[in-house]
């Protein structure tokens, strides 16, 4: 690839990124609602940290994307990179499916963070407080479809007005 494409490329995904910051910006300023103390609400709890992982994750791609521009593939460093970025894209599936499957457990809302270093998978659920059988069902949940241990798994409710 010449110089001239690469520096185009590099240009554009610089260019992104800053898009996805300001609009990250402005959508967390829209959803964050404050209550009558001046505090912020766990009423968007939810919705503010799914944005949030999600631009974060938006972040890592694209350095993830430039890495890759620069390299040729077959080099190390190319190699490297698209591992990380198909982890990243395999643990924001995951959490997907993980969360609709909590929420079909009877909950209004969840939000679940899958760890792609580690195998800790963190449960946050819409609920006033937790009992043995509804963190046990959970468990037994991500147990089924991830394979994961007890003792990597933290289950916190999160109460939510919605």
């Amino acid at each position: 690839m010449s110089n001239k494409k690469k520096i185009i490329l590099m240009s554009s995904l610089v260019l992104l990124l800053a898009i996805t910051a300001i609009f990250n910006f402005i959508f967390a300023n829209k959803t964050t609602a404050t209550s009558a103390d001046g505090g912020v609400t766990t009423a968007n709890y939810f919705t503010t940290y799914r944005a949030e992982r999600t631009a974060t994750r938006n972040q890592e791609l694209v350095q993830l994307d430039s890495v890759i521009a620069l390299y040729e593939e077959g080099e190390e460093k190319y190699e490297e990179a698209t591992g990380m970025k198909m982890e990243i894209v395999a643990a924001m599936e995951q959490e997907l499916v993980l969360e609709n499957m909590v929420k079909s457990l009877g909950f209004s809302d969840a939000v679940v963070s899958v760890s792609t270093e580690s195998d800790n998978v963190n449960v946050f659920i819409n609920s006033a407080e937790l009992n043995y059988d509804t963190a046990l069902s959970i468990y037994n949940m991500l147990k089924n479809e991830t394979g994961v241990v007890a003792g990597n798994v933290i289950i916190m409710p999160v109460y939510s007005e919605s």
